[in-house]
């Protein structure tokens, strides 16, 4: 490993390997975060290796191959030892074993955060000489995902700890949100090493012509960001004016939620108006979505959904759908209300259904805004776009980190 990277021309090049707290499935951090931004990083002349636990998916131990440029190393099980501390040696071997200069730590929790406090304690010892980095995109500690997963009393105390020591520890932060800068800022963490770095696009998709048969409204979720009854409520209201009208659900629920949905469906009378897709193929979903002629896009104001990057909202954009969501966190960072999607204020059950139908009952100019959305996403929200912010966020980790006696 050389600490200043190698240079060509102007442009810096770096080893860099991003650890993970779980594999590429079925949760979307390090599939629709991580992977995509080391492409981008692979374009741009970085070395670029994924280093992850086989968690949930214990099938995938000890697989590794690359994709576009991107080395990706799930890590071997053993048998014979205590599984957390097994996959944490062997994630930081294979860290070392790279000779990184920068480690890019993705969510500074569970085994993301165990490699990260071992490099720093090796780094502290003279063992390790490399920049750390984390990235958060969600809040976890409380009021977060600590308050609503079904965590034991340890777990949530572990992970509030390791989430605050990872954050204020690291020699540069990439946040996904503006509320998560802030709360960066909060812990004391001086501006200059929190860098800005929102979710951007993985969907690529051409004009969207008009599509036909009777009116669609899209359910594109995993229903964790907003009350059930909420859906359900606009939904109804939806139905009672067209009677021809039909929704279109895509996604797949982490729980019960989905189940829960087809038994408020069946109280509402709703059933038969719902078409299920599923969880959809990303090379189908274009295609999918497409069907839609306007989408919902709620979100309760809580902490969570402000302290999130929401990357659903960015594929309905992408595609060009028409958008009615609520003003939440990073939603007014994609949508400029009127032009690129419709804004409600929060929890705003009547004022969606509103907007939605108004933009039912003009086709042609729902067409325009959900075609200024996907012209909008292709010329801001690349991951080819944030380049530049992640790059100075490694030099700024390398020189801190090199600058160490």
């Amino acid at each position: 490993m050389s600490p200043l990277g190698t240079r060509s021309g102007e442009q810096m090049s770096w080893t860099v390997v991003m650890v993970g707290p779980f594999g590429l499935r079925p949760r979307g951090t390090m599939a629709a975060r991580a992977l995509p931004m080391a492409r981008a990083l692979a374009r741009r002349g970085h070395r670029v290796v994924l280093v992850l636990p086989p968690w949930p998916n214990v099938e995938d131990a000890g697989r590794a191959w690359e994709e576009e440029g991107v080395r990706i190393l799930y890590v071997p099980l053993s048998p014979r030892a205590w599984p957390p501390l097994a996959l944490t040696q062997r994630m930081v071997r294979l860290v070392l074993h790279e000779r990184p200069d920068v480690v890019h730590a993705f969510k500074p929790k569970a085994y993301a955060g165990f490699v990260h406090w071992i490099l720093y304690q090796l780094r502290r010892a003279g063992r390790f000489r490399g920049a750390l980095v984390v990235d958060t995109d969600d809040w976890e500690g409380p009021g977060g995902w600590n308050d609503r997963n079904p965590y034991t009393p340890w777990q949530r105390r572990l992970f509030a700890w390791q989430e605050r020591w990872g954050m204020t520890r690291a020699d540069a932060l990439t946040v996904a949100s503006r509320a998560l800068e802030t709360l960066a800022w909060a812990m004391g963490i001086p501006r200059r090493r929190v860098f800005y770095v929102p979710n951007a696009a993985l969907l690529h998709a051409p004009p969207r012509a008009q599509p036909p048969g009777p009116p669609c409204v899209v359910l594109y979720t995993r229903f964790l960001e907003f009350r059930l009854e909420r859906l359900v409520y606009v939904m109804g209201e939806l139905a009672r004016r067209a009677e021809d009208l039909v929704f279109l659900y895509v996604g797949k629920a982490l729980g019960d939620e989905e189940e829960r949905f087809r038994v408020a469906l069946a109280e509402a009378g709703l059933s038969g108006r719902v078409h299920w897709e599923g969880w959809v193929e990303p090379a189908r979903l274009p295609e999918v979505l497409a069907r839609g002629h306007v989408a919902l896009y709620l979100m309760d104001d809580d902490l969570i959904n402000r302290a999130k990057c929401p990357m659903k909202l960015i594929d309905l954009l992408a595609v060009g759908l028409p958008v009615v969501a609520d003003a939440v966190g990073q939603v007014p960072e994609y949508i400029r209300h009127g032009e690129t999607g419709w804004l409600v204020p929060p929890g705003d059950a009547a004022a969606m259904v509103e907007a939605a139908w108004m933009l039912l009952q003009r086709p042609e100019e729902a067409w325009r805004m959900g075609e200024s959305a996907r012209r909008m996403i292709l010329a801001a929200h690349q991951w080819e776009h944030r380049m530049p912010t992640l790059e100075q966020a490694y030099a700024y980790a390398v020189d801190r980190a090199t600058a160490r006696p």
